[in-house]
């Protein structure tokens, strides 16, 4: 199998665990509240990064690693389950899917920024359509403005950005999965403070869905999908392989229609279709990576 075949795989693998990260937000918030889901997981992932960066006999982070990694960790851990977990509160999995996919777009320019990555003019204009189209349909269904969640939404965005980025490239020194093991860990001692005194359990919806949600969250997204997400980064650079999260919101919309009803209108079939036209031209624009 090819590198770049592999890359698209790792990264195809990780954007679907991804997808279904705003659909079990939704479910679990009601019970746990936005600040148990958001940083509770990151506890829980925390405590298995440790388990395994211990069976394993994984070498310290230097220094300058540690700093890199508490970046990621800001990202990652920290500002993209917060704000999400926020969002989630007031708008439809289905919408925050719109949103998040602004993800690439700003991806690909840390990618720049920090990987010195130099995508063509031809990937910038794919990235640009598809990114265009799902802030204009986002104001549209807002009514002509954005929500405040929207604007939580696009922190989100802004944070897993910048996770992404620099652990993709950390990647390449420690390994992919040591990469969020170590940015968990690290976080540990911020996390599970605020989530002991933050928990706020709303026995009212005590229900299945919200403990698998939860689980889901700790376990999936905020562990073991980062393995295959920063393998396909590492293999296949920042901006390739970040453009594939233009199709998460596929994932999340049909998954948002089965557990929670949400109606799918014809118009979001269009919107993504140009965005799914807009990563097959930017997957085929050439990247220069140095």
């Amino acid at each position: 199998m090819k590198h770049e075949t592999q890359a698209y795989l790792w990264g195809l693998l990780g954007v679907g665990a991804f997808g279904l990260t705003l659909p079990a937000t939704k479910a679990a918030v009601p019970l746990f509240g936005f600040v148990t889901v958001g940083l509770g997981r990151a506890v829980i992932a925390g405590i298995l990064g440790l388990v395994l960066l211990m069976a394993t006999r994984s070498k310290i982070p230097t220094q300058p690693q540690l700093f890199r990694l508490a970046i990621v960790a800001l990202g990652v851990v920290f500002g993209f389950p917060f704000f999400s977990a926020y969002a989630m509160e007031s708008v439809p999995a289905s919408h925050g899917a719109i949103i998040t996919g602004l993800i690439p777009l700003f991806t690909a320019l840390l990618g720049v920024l920090l990987a010195k990555e130099k995508p063509s003019l031809g990937y910038w204009v794919a990235g640009l359509v598809g990114s265009g189209t799902i802030v204009s349909y986002s104001i549209y269904i807002g009514g002509g403005v954005l929500q405040i969640a929207d604007a939580a939404l696009l922190l989100a965005v802004m944070s897993a950005a910048i996770g992404y980025a620099e652990g993709a490239r950390l990647a390449k020194e420690l390994g992919s999965w040591r990469v969020i093991c170590y940015a968990l860990v690290i976080s540990l001692p911020v996390t599970l403070p605020i989530t002991l005194l933050g928990a706020e359990i709303n026995l009212e919806y005590n229900a299945l869905p919200a403990w698998i949600g939860f689980f889901y969250l700790s376990i999936i997204s905020m562990f073991l999908g980062f393995f295959a997400w920063y393998k396909g980064l590492q293999m296949g650079g920042i901006a390739k392989v970040g453009q594939l999260q233009l199709l998460q919101p596929f994932v999340t919309f049909f998954a948002s229609s089965v557990l929670f009803r949400e109606q799918i209108s014809s118009l979001m079939f269009l919107v993504l279709a140009i965005v799914l036209t807009s990563v097959h031209f930017g997957r085929k624009s050439k990247v220069i990576r140095e």
